[in-house]
């Protein structure tokens, strides 16, 4: 299923197809929401080829992010983006819902 209540940047999709590209296989970039980190919850990234069937496909441009149902509730409203930046580049959310973060920005509370 496709819905727009997480989204994907131009530039996540860009960098999805890269990778798929290195690696020679599509890939879709799997996101997650788990207990943990400094700030109460801490986002989970993997590259994956295979679908749930309770996943949210999120696409852009041909590429493919997936959100599990539970992370869905953590994650609607939000942003998957790609930064490049001198101080590294990495995949971010942009989470309206987080009400504060820490500062490696993978970690937040609700």
């Amino acid at each position: 299923m496709t819905t727009q209540s997480v989204t994907l940047s131009p530039s996540a999709a860009r960098r999805i197809q890269a990778l798929g590209m290195t690696e020679g296989r599509p890939l879709k970039l799997r996101v997650a929401v788990e207990g943990g980190g400094c700030s109460g919850f801490q986002y989970q990234f993997d590259l994956v080829e295979d679908v749930e069937p309770d996943d949210l496909v999120v696409e852009r441009d041909g590429a493919a992010a997936l959100v599990d149902v539970v992370s869905l509730a953590l994650l609607n409203g939000s942003e998957i983006d790609y930064v490049d930046e001198l101080a590294g580049a990495e995949f971010k959310i942009r989470n309206p819902n987080a009400k504060s973060s820490c500062g490696c920005g993978v970690s937040f509370s609700i």
